[in-house]
């Protein structure tokens, strides 16, 4: 394997994976809380189609019992929907790669409407389901208006740090 094949920028992923997280830490306003994008879902996503033999569902995963223990939730919750996100995005990515913004915006919208319905599921198992599913999926329109500039801005970062 060649010095310019050769993986990098392992730390860049992770340090983009605790900003998303910090971010969605940020307290909003009680009238537009359910907007709240799905920062960690996003940024799992464009890993998983920018470097599909590097992040995956293992990264998925993890990315998730890490959001659970950060946010309290039950411990697996985010942990499956990331997973379920991370295998539909590694299983299409040839397709997401180059589908136009718009229809790019609309599988976002799928794949984090799969993840909140899948977080929703484990917390009504669980008896903590407080709101109705459909009022979480404001979360994923926000999202999918979202998806364009993060994809930009991961995409410049990846590039300025040579993550391959």
């Amino acid at each position: 394997m060649g010095r310019d094949t050769k993986p990098a920028g392992s730390g860049v992923i992770v340090l983009t994976i605790l900003i998303a997280a910090w971010v969605s830490l940020l307290p909003w306003p009680e009238p537009v809380r359910f907007f709240r994008p799905e920062w960690l879902t996003l940024v799992l996503v464009y890993w998983v189609i920018a470097l599909p033999y590097r992040v995956g569902v293992f990264w998925g995963f993890f990315t998730g019992l890490f959001q659970d223990v950060l946010v309290g939730a039950v411990l697996g919750q985010h942990a499956l929907a990331l997973a379920v996100v991370a295998w539909l995005a590694q299983a299409t990515y040839k397709r997401l790669r180059v589908f136009p913004p718009m229809q790019q915006s609309l599988v976002i919208f799928l794949l984090v409407g799969v993840s909140i319905m899948a977080s929703y599921l484990v917390q009504d198992a669980a008896g903590r389901a407080h709101h109705s599913p459909l009022l979480m999926q404001l979360g994923a329109i926000a999202s999918a208006l979202l998806w364009r500039p993060v994809y930009a801005l991961l995409r410049t970062v990846r590039q300025r740090f040579l993550v391959r």
